[in-house]
């Protein structure tokens, strides 16, 4: 069988990486997660050395959840009595687990309500599989919600006996159970108290486990909760399929609940397959069951007669409380969005139920019409191409921002990447030039003694002030520092025909006196007010506020702040939008709103002789909420390009909105002649209106625990169908 706590921490091994937002990283530390050996399902020949490495990485995973306790997300005050020793997860891990652990409580919950209205005397049953160094057990009985209920756990034998003798050694877990005895090395049973039975079974040899359920006293006629997280997905799909089929036939009154990978195919899915290939632990049912519509199907199909299965973003959003999900929110500085609601749209919660008592009001809603706003169907496709190689680590980044200086030569600071070998907020700057034979070449530009040093900002914004002057402003160290001051970049080449001869020097910008930009993921943009050329800053976050709505006037040519006045209704606070240049004014698209939920709104800062104007872009038809794209205006049509969404279950390609009309389509990225995976997030993006390209530089993102992703290589989207209107 497969221990659900070996695989559970699966989510926490073999990752080497310093994850932006973090603790570690705040302090600079590199860390590596605890590494082991994955195991296949193998035969009888291997099963006693492959226990003792999935007890090894049960203790992991429990250390897990003994740190989610232990900074405020859940309370458990068991998880740390079973498996002891200090811990820190990052906030990325905290929120990971804790949405898993509300969705399987949730359902566990429900389970043990509706059994419990039950006349007597009815006695539920929970059946946990897998069920490794889990504290369920003595959370319920804490409160007090076993008294016409019971729990059987099924586990390697080696797991299983590991836990009873722990338990025997804890008499704050002892004084829960009551009186038990613990079973001899030949039996099952090893350990039984009146409602509390721990098995040492293999889940691919039915005929025994169905033997151990029935020693072990396990009514088959009694409302039964079967409970899998990250279990099926790691048997062969034979397998699975034979313990779904075995469950229905076994038990005719129970309710199944498994937690589960999804979404092979796109990029951050793609990352995840690779991460658990490489440990040698495929993730076999994913291309089977690829979805939750694939996944209610497999077990309607398996014999059981009401099914319902939601994403973690749809059951965060639909089934938490406002109240909860803001409590969880403010616990931890966070700033790992993409990576949270990624991981969220590729995991699923499943309740899987027989019989009249568990098949009337199902556990878990169907999925919400209303919470979906999928795009149109695709007006077409953009040809992409790689235009660089894979070997230049300066190109692997994101949160940085790029420029284009001159025609043909681009610039890009900042951001976290691959650096000498390690994961690190890059200090080197980047230049992306075209040669003379029209290829793209690129290079790692170092800094002039004379000046300072790059501060390692990222989520910044950067402005061209001149074909050898760059404005940087904002931008963040660490999710609780943000980065000091406004720098000023100056590019100096030494030989006129070779841009890779160029050196930066960086100065602190020259600003007078006004407010302090303490903010990041905010946007700059280029507008125009009585003549005078002005950068609009907009919206970001910061250290006190999650989202900012300031509006903020700098006067190119003074480096003052001005106040200029800005009528209209104020569009709601963001961060992670999109802005560019129209008219004189400022486009703003999308962004991440107050409660992090993704917006679709598009704003246009319109100018006035009296100063701007908000005005509301009605598009149609209505687009998906994004937020960590760029955009582009092109032939008088605002392109939004990648992000993140969490209302689709599709990948975001291009948008593409007529300014004129407000009419949407949608355009998928041809991506054949591009090295996949291509994380659309956290990227930049230059428009090259002469070529009718946008190039993509950058981008990626720490995917969860499955290690950090980067775009190796810059990318040309061909956006020529646009101007001949195929």
């Amino acid at each position: 069988m497969v221990s659900r706590g070996f695989w559970q921490s699966a989510l926490c091994s073999e990752v080497t990486h310093t994850a932006p937002g973090s603790e570690r990283h705040q302090r600079g530390e590199c860390f590596v997660w605890r590494t082991a050996e994955r195991l296949r399902v193998m035969g009888p020949q291997s099963r006693g050395r492959r226990a003792g490495t999935v007890q090894s990485t049960n203790d992991s995973s429990a250390l897990s959840k003994r740190s989610l306790a232990a900074h405020g997300y859940v309370r458990d005050a068991f998880a740390a009595l079973l498996v002891p020793g200090p811990v820190r997860r990052t906030p990325l891990i905290h929120r990971g687990y804790y949405v898993r652990a509300r969705a399987v409580r949730h359902c566990v919950r429900a389970f043990l309500q509706r059994t419990g209205a039950l006349p007597a005397p009815t006695r539920a049953q929970v059946l946990s599989l897998g069920a490794g160094s889990d504290s369920l057990y003595f959370r319920l009985k804490a409160a007090g919600l076993l008294a016409r209920a019971a729990v059987w756990e099924v586990d390697f034998p080696d797991v299983s006996r590991s836990k009873a003798e722990r338990i025997r050694e804890i008499p704050e877990l002892c004084s829960l159970t009551g009186p038990f005895q613990l079973g001899d090395s030949s039996s099952a049973l090893c350990f039984e108290s009146s409602d509390y039975r721990i098995l040492g079974a293999d889940l691919r040899e039915l005929p025994k486990l169905g033997e151990a359920l029935d020693c072990a006293s396990l009514d088959a006629t009694a409302p039964t909760l079967l409970l899998a997280e990250a279990v099926l997905t790691y048997l062969e799909p034979a397998d699975a399929a034979a313990l779904i089929a075995w469950a229905a036939q076994r038990f005719p009154d129970a309710l199944f609940v498994i937690y589960e990978q999804m979404k092979p195919r796109d990029a951050f899915g793609q990352i995840m397959l690779q991460h658990f290939r490489r440990l040698h632990s495929p993730l076999h049912g994913l291309e089977l069951f690829p979805d939750v519509e694939a996944q209610v199907r497999r077990f309607l199909k398996a014999g059981w007669t009401a099914c319902s299965a939601l994403d973690l973003n749809e059951f965060y959003r639909r089934l938490l409380p406002a109240d909860e999900r803001r409590r969880v929110e403010m616990l931890e500085p966070f700033d790992e969005f993409e990576e949270w609601h990624l991981k969220c749209a590729h995991y699923f919660i499943l309740a899987a139920s027989r019989g009249d008592t568990l098949s009337g009001t199902p556990v878990l809603p169907p999925p919400e019409a209303s919470f979906w706003v999928d795009p149109a169907l695709p007006s077409g496709f953009f040809s992409a191409r790689a235009v660089t190689s894979d070997q230049h680590s300066s190109l692997k980044r994101y949160g940085h921002a790029s420029v284009l200086l001159s025609p043909g030569i681009i610039f890009s600071a900042g951001g976290f990447g691959e650096e000498e070998g390690r994961h690190c907020r890059v200090s080197t700057f980047h230049l992306l030039w075209r040669s003379r034979d029209s290829e793209w070449k690129s290079s790692q530009i170092s800094t002039l003694g004379t000046g300072g040093q790059w501060d390692g900002r990222l989520y910044h914004t950067m402005t061209r002030l001149s074909d050898t002057q760059v404005l940087v402003l904002g931008g963040r160290l660490s999710p609780v520092t943000p980065a000091s001051g406004a720098l000023q970049l100056e590019l100096y080449r030494s030989e006129a025909d070779c841009p890779e001869s160029q050196t930066v020097t960086v100065t602190e910008a020259a600003m007078e006196e006004g407010p302090v930009l303490s903010c990041w993921r905010h946007s700059t943009t280029e507008v125009y007010y009585q003549n005078q050329r002005y950068l609009f800053v907009y919206g970001g976050r910061s250290v006190v506020e999650p989202v900012l709505s300031d509006c903020r006037f700098l006067h190119v040519e003074t480096m003052a702040w001005v106040p200029i006045p800005v009528e209209g209704a104020a569009p709601e606070g963001r961060h992670s939008h999109s802005a560019c240049g129209w008219q004189g004014g400022a486009l703003i698209a999308g962004g991440l709103g107050a409660s992090e939920e993704p917006l679709s709104s598009v704003l246009f800062l319109r100018p006035k002789s009296s100063g701007f104007l908000w005005e509301s872009i009605d598009i149609q038809p209505l687009i998906t909420p994004r937020y960590s794209h760029t955009a582009h205006v092109f032939h008088g049509k605002l392109l939004l390009v990648g992000g993140v969404w969490i209302h689709s279950s599709s990948v975001p390609g291009v948008t593409v909105i007529d300014l004129t009309t407000g009419s949407s389509s949608e355009y998928q990225l041809d991506t054949t002649s591009v090295p996949w995976p291509v994380m659309l997030h956290s990227h930049s993006s230059v428009l090259l209106p002469q070529e009718q390209q946008i190039l993509l530089t950058g981008g990626g993102g720490n995917c969860f625990s499955f290690g950090t992703y980067f775009n190796p290589h810059t990318v040309a989207l061909d956006l020529s169908s646009l101007s001949t209107g195929q």
